[in-house]
């Protein structure tokens, strides 16, 4: 991560005792890992409107009832290279409540790489998959 802080604004989308998340590995270990949509702020774009362009750009759909849970900095490792993010959590409603009927929702990154994105019980989060970042279950499980 060449030194750099990067600032990212992540999307809670909950159903119940559900949450919207990708299903990641690492690389270098292989271990799985979950975390909720969304991605890096740009210079001179707002938390919000990184994540309402975010989920606009990967999922392609709007959204609703956007409130801020919290911020959380997270120093991990991945890929075999330590990183380091201030991550500002969001809570939001899908604007077409259809999407809530979905099992599993297509997106796409920014350079095109294709991933599914799928709903997961907030217990079922543990050691062979972790939601990350560090401290993002305890938020979302404080702010229902």
């Amino acid at each position: 991560m060449n030194g750099q802080i990067r600032v990212l604004a992540l999307c809670v989308l909950r159903q119940g005792n559900r949450i919207l998340v990708r299903e990641t590995q690492d690389p270098h270990d292989g271990r799985s890992f979950c975390r909720p949509l969304g991605g890096g702020v740009e210079f001179g774009e707002t938390s919000q409107a990184a994540v309402r362009r975010e989920i606009r750009e990967e999922l392609g759909v709007e959204l609703a009832e956007l409130r801020l849970l919290g911020t959380l900095e997270s120093l991990f490792s991945y890929a075999g290279r330590p990183g380091h993010e201030v991550v500002l959590v969001y809570r939001a409603e899908f604007a077409d409540r259809q999407l809530y009927a979905q099992t599993e929702l297509p997106g796409q990154e920014s350079d095109g790489e294709a991933f599914m994105a799928t709903w997961r019980s907030l217990d079922s989060f543990d050691d062979t998959c972790r939601l990350v970042p560090e401290g993002l279950l305890e938020l979302v499980t404080s702010t229902t």
